[in-house]
């Protein structure tokens, strides 16, 4: 996937200069045709590995079934590349007819608390179109991992939009944490992706395996009791987006020896919910295989020793808004 996605940000841009002359109901029905034609290709490459993983996390299902799901997901992929790259210089001035919002009375209420809020998702939908729209509105501001060649320029794209990161590559790890508690601390919103994988992050369950996510928002938020909105987009038809705010986690009254393990749990669980229920939608299935830890259990009894570390070593990372 980050091959195909180094085939478009690399080298001369002239090609998507001229994508952006084709109409969009034309790019849509190229995005269609291509999803069905790979969907139906032979069990090998990215469909054969994203049918792998789907068995894997969301059990077995009829053929047919399958197939349509990976054909979504292979359509999801396209749809946002093109948005992403050509089509976000049309932003400004769409988000009447762009964005169908649900919800968004569970933000403003947690920011009139005034100690910010956390915006938490894992990555479903067009989550750069989702931070955009947050940026319309609030003082908002991510973690990226912008070091990556293929995706930097995604970055940079939206930065000239008035997307605000910190680089959570570059960014040492306390002056992150800082940072991020600062601008909470201003009646801030911060968007974390919490599914984004590193080995060193703490050991966690996921989809009932082993594997190690962030804990920067359990962090955050057990420090300075704030307000945790879970938050997740999809495709609702074409080029609308439906963006769906909850009301806050119940996390702020965690405590004990293993409290943030369990608010990490809360936090995962949702992640799992949302995933199931938008399976077509979440962005890791081209190559959530390589999360997985062989153990079956990181830790044993007590803690696992990554929770012993320092608060600022699990700083949030985000993910595809990330390496």
């Amino acid at each position: 996937m980050y091959e195909w996605i180094r085939k478009f940000t690399s080298g001369d841009n002239g090609w998507l200069r001229l994508i952006y002359l084709i109409p969009r109901p034309a790019v849509h029905l190229l995005c269609v045709i291509t999803s069905w034609i790979l969907s139906r290709l032979p069990a090998a490459g990215l469909p054969s590995r994203v049918r792998r993983n789907m068995d894997d996390l969301l059990g077995p299902c009829g053929v047919g079934e399958r197939r349509t799901l990976i054909r979504q997901y292979l359509f999801n992929v396209f749809m946002a590349l093109y948005e992403i790259l050509v089509d976000s210089g049309r932003l400004p001035g769409s988000r009447g007819w762009r964005f169908r919002v649900e919800g968004e009375r569970h933000l403003a209420e947690a920011l009139e608390h005034g100690r910010g809020a956390i915006v938490y998702t894992p990555h479903i939908g067009n989550f750069f179109y989702s931070y955009w729209y947050l940026c319309q509105t609030y003082d908002c501001l991510t973690v990226a991992t912008a070091g990556s060649p293929e995706l930097r320029p995604l970055y940079l794209k939206f930065a000239e939009l008035g997307c605000p990161g910190l680089d959570y590559d570059s960014t040492p790890p306390l002056e992150l944490l800082r940072k991020l508690r600062s601008h909470l601390k201003r009646g801030g919103v911060v968007f974390l992706l919490g599914d984004f994988y590193r080995p060193s992050f703490p050991a966690v369950r996921f989809f009932g395996k082993s594997t190690r996510l962030p804990a920067g928002a359990a962090v955050l938020s057990m420090e300075g009791g704030v307000p945790v909105v879970p938050f997740c987009s999809w495709r609702e038809k074409g080029f609308v987006h439906h963006l769906r705010f909850e009301a806050p986690l119940p996390l702020a009254s965690s405590s004990g020896r293993n409290a943030r393990e369990e608010v990490v749990g809360v936090l995962n669980t949702y992640m799992e919910r949302v995933i199931r229920e938008k399976p077509a939608e979440w962005f890791y299935w081209f190559n959530a295989e390589e999360r997985w830890e062989a153990s079956a259990d990181h830790h044993g009894p007590g803690q696992p020793p990554e929770m012993s570390r320092p608060a600022a070593s699990a700083v949030q990372g985000s993910g595809t808004f990330g390496a």
